[in-house]
């Protein structure tokens, strides 16, 4: 019998999400730099490719076997087509048409849709005003952390922006449809692993047949670097910390994530790269971190409770 899911995150819960964040917050970064020389379809590509090519060669060293189980793979394949190779496929196109900027709020929306999607099909992850207020003040602070110049282009490239949501939305059925694993008996090194692999087998073709990388020109040295990082980090490693913490915490909690990882991307670029905190910055993150409180909970419910009379 598996242990209950912990909604309310302890500080070894929080301490993965904000990890977690690092890493995908570090992926814009990777990406950056590897999307100058190579097309996006094959970056996916070799993102999910060299991933698993990382996890099969732990579990062969660890001596871990690839899970058999019947009915595992076809689950695999789709949480696989939900979490990586649609959503990936998603941003790639959209971020053709929008700014980056745009593309980061409407990613922000992933909390939004996992609160939805968990309280029609979980029986435990049930929608509060709570929570959706908090969601809310969080985009919020997204909004405004990257800056109102990013929501000049809303009204245009409308099945661009249709893109990002539908990844976003992606994304949070993922997020439910990975807790499954957990009842299994399926860790998470086996899930993150499993999804990887089939995640090269879908993009794949669609790689082969929009890039055809064969013709392209070997990438340099930083980009290959990048590449190594975006696959180490911010997949393979991510990925296994995003399943731990599913299984520890829920799909909704997981996807909080995407919250955090404007405010991280902007720290790393002051502590890095010596960028400047803006007053816009500092607003933002007091309004993802008062968006996060709300979703948790239990500030609000200490103060509902000190503020009760003594009988």
């Amino acid at each position: 019998m598996t242990a209950p899911i912990n909604l309310r995150m302890g500080s070894a819960e929080w301490g993965m999400l904000i990890l977690l964040s690092i890493l995908w917050g570090g992926s814009f970064f990777f990406l950056g730099v590897a999307l100058r020389e190579v097309p996006p379809f094959t970056l996916v590509l070799a993102r999910l490719g060299l991933s698993s090519l990382l996890m099969l060669g732990f579990m062969a060293v660890t001596r871990r076997a690839v899970p058999r189980r019947a009915g595992l793979w076809p689950a695999l394949f789709l949480l696989a087509l939900l979490n990586t190779a649609l959503p990936f496929s998603l941003f790639a196109y959209a971020q053709t048409q929008i700014a980056s900027g745009l593309a980061s709020i409407l990613n922000a929306t992933t909390p939004l849709w996992g609160v939805i999607v968990a309280h029609f099909f979980t029986p435990d992850e049930k929608a509060t005003p709570a929570k959706l207020v908090g969601v809310g003040a969080g985009i919020a602070g997204v909004a405004v952390m990257i800056g109102g110049g990013a929501l000049s282009g809303i009204g245009t490239s409308l099945p661009a922006q249709l893109a990002c949501l539908g990844a976003t939305f992606c994304y949070a059925l993922a997020g439910v449809y990975g807790r499954r694993f957990r009842a299994w008996g399926v860790g998470p090194l086996d899930v993150a692993t499993g999804q990887l692999v089939a995640g090269t087998l879908l993009i794949l073709p669609v790689a082969l047949f929009i890039d055809a990388p064969w013709r392209l020109a070997l990438p340099g040295t930083t980009t290959l670097l990048a590449i190594g990082g975006l696959a180490l980090l911010s997949t393979t490693v991510a990925y296994f910390l995003y399943f731990s913490l599913i299984a520890r915490a829920g799909a909704t909690n997981a996807l909080l994530v995407t919250l955090l990882i404007p405010v991280t991307a902007i720290l790393l670029g002051t502590l890095l790269l010596g960028e400047i905190l803006l007053p816009r910055h500092w607003v933002g993150m007091a309004l993802i971190a008062a968006g996060l409180v709300a979703i948790d909970g239990r500030l609000i419910d200490r103060f509902r409770v000190s503020g009760r009379p003594a009988r």
